[in-house]
């Protein structure tokens, strides 16, 4: 991607428009520091506008997705007066705002801001045997950067409470019976899974409709089912008149050949307010 030459998180885009992130600090398991996030973000960000990118895959180097804080910058942010905010952190909950969709593919260890960031991806597949915990309890702190409003949603509210009360391990196994994650594989079927998912919706799926569909998604949380209903008929209206692909996707089933929906431009207005800050 233009102007991220670091190699904290590595970055390749294949021919069917399928980005692949690696989080890339495996002699520190992938922890979380400044540089890893910065980069993260700004690869995020990039993807975002790049009329080239149609998915996004997620993952770590070596054994380890992200286990968290890096000791380092935990050891230091635990002392009074200390703190891992900076000027210009954007939030963690950055990939639920790209408007492509984001695969987690979670190949092993995987905690605290680890875990925030899969949870705010679109998609989560994990290794059977990928150790995954919310750990902040057994750190001394609360539930961290919103976890624990996307946390119940995810798992539903008592195990949402079991795993951020007791931060207990559960394997990958175990995180796809809970609903943690959508599927536990074998490890070396992991990034091929999640290679699958991402390159089947980047050929057969419109850019514009997973972008809208992923937004209301969000903004329905928090809305009637009156508001959620007026706020699709707007859109569906609103993609008819402003976007071709509705006809391609009919055209394309009817002629039984692949879609060509063109790159995303940009998101269609919702009909109604609010959205997640």
């Amino acid at each position: 991607m233009k102007g991220v030459d670091s190699t904290t998180v590595l970055h390749e885009l294949d021919d069917t428009g399928v980005l692949v992130l690696t989080l890339n600090r495996p002699e520190r398991a992938n922890a979380w520091n400044p540089e890893l996030e910065s980069t993260l973000h700004d690869l995020l960000e990039q993807a975002s506008e790049s009329d080239e990118v149609r998915a996004i895959v997620l993952t770590g180097a070596g054994r380890s997705f992200c286990p968290g804080l890096d000791t380092e910058d935990l050891d230091r942010v635990s002392r009074p007066g200390e703190s891992f905010e900076r000027d210009g952190r954007r939030p963690m909950q950055l990939p639920s705002f790209v408007p492509k969709p984001v695969i987690c593919a979670i190949n092993g260890g995987c905690a605290g801001l680890g875990l925030i960031t899969a949870l705010m991806s679109d998609i989560r597949f994990a290794a059977e045997g990928a150790k995954i915990t919310t750990a902040f309890a057994r750190r001394g702190l609360p539930a961290e950067e919103a976890v624990s409003w996307i946390l119940p949603r995810v798992v539903g509210h008592a195990t949402a409470l079991d795993l951020l009360l007791s931060a207990r391990v559960v394997l990958g196994r175990e995180a796809a019976v809970l609903g943690l994650v959508h599927r536990a594989v074998p490890a070396e079927e992991l990034l091929p899974t999640a290679l699958a998912y991402a390159r089947d919706v980047a050929a057969n799926c419109s850019p514009l409709a997973m972008a809208t569909a992923k937004r209301q998604v969000y903004l329905d949380w928090e809305r009637s089912l009156a508001e959620s209903r007026a706020d699709a008929r707007h859109l569906v209206a609103a993609l008819r008149e402003q976007s071709g692909d509705f006809r391609e996707g009919v055209v394309s089933y009817v002629e039984r050949r692949p879609p060509s929906f063109a790159p995303l431009a940009r998101p269609i207005e919702h009909g109604l307010s609010g959205a997640m800050q």
